[in-house]
């Protein structure tokens, strides 16, 4: 059963990390030009500060995933030997996965906040609607927000999985217990 948990994390580790550098390499190169009255008008993702905040959290969390993906040989040995020096390492990967997946997620409905007001515009603010103007720029920066979500789906399964290696170490007869050697 070991195995199998530890082969299903690094699958959804390795999910998670092709989804969030697809979501940044869309939305990072996603640009569009049109000329409009004569003016070449160019839109980018530069433009709107919540899709320049989402590529560095894509990208700093597909890092994230992929040290620990590197890590999880040293945490398999830890497994290994006492329960005890296992303990604070297992909390260490569950707050960090916790705060990874949040992380994540906010970014993503930010991004995608956003993205929405581009799409209607706002009148009171007179913001027009880029989406007419710039219709492959805004599938794209859709179908990234998509894959965005996709991938915050896959770290919640990873968090869970983290919270399953972190909580099985301890006795579930005695509140935060280890359980003893056996």
């Amino acid at each position: 059963m070991e195995m199998g948990i530890q082969k299903t994390e690094a699958l959804l580790r390795l999910t998670a990390i092709s989804l969030l550098v697809l979501t940044a390499c869309l939305v990072g190169f996603d640009s569009q030009r049109k000329v409009i009255f004569y003016i070449d008008k160019k839109a980018s993702f530069k433009d709107l500060r919540a899709l320049v905040g989402l590529v560095y959290i894509t990208s700093l969390a597909a890092a994230y995933n992929l040290v620990q993906l590197s890590c999880s040989s040293f945490s398999a040995r830890c497994k290994r030997s006492s329960l005890q020096s296992c303990r604070y390492l297992a909390w260490l990967r569950f707050i960090l996965d916790q705060a990874a997946v949040y992380v994540v997620f906010a970014g993503n409905l930010a991004a995608t906040q956003h993205a929405l007001l581009v799409v209607t515009g706002e009148d009171e603010f007179q913001w027009l609607k880029w989406c007419n103007k710039y219709t492959r720029f805004c599938v794209q920066i859709g179908g990234s927000l998509l894959c965005g979500f996709v991938a915050s789906l896959a770290m919640i399964f990873i968090a869970s999985i983290s919270a399953f290696n972190l909580f099985r170490l301890y006795s579930p007869t005695h509140f935060m217990r280890l359980k003893p050697k056996s």
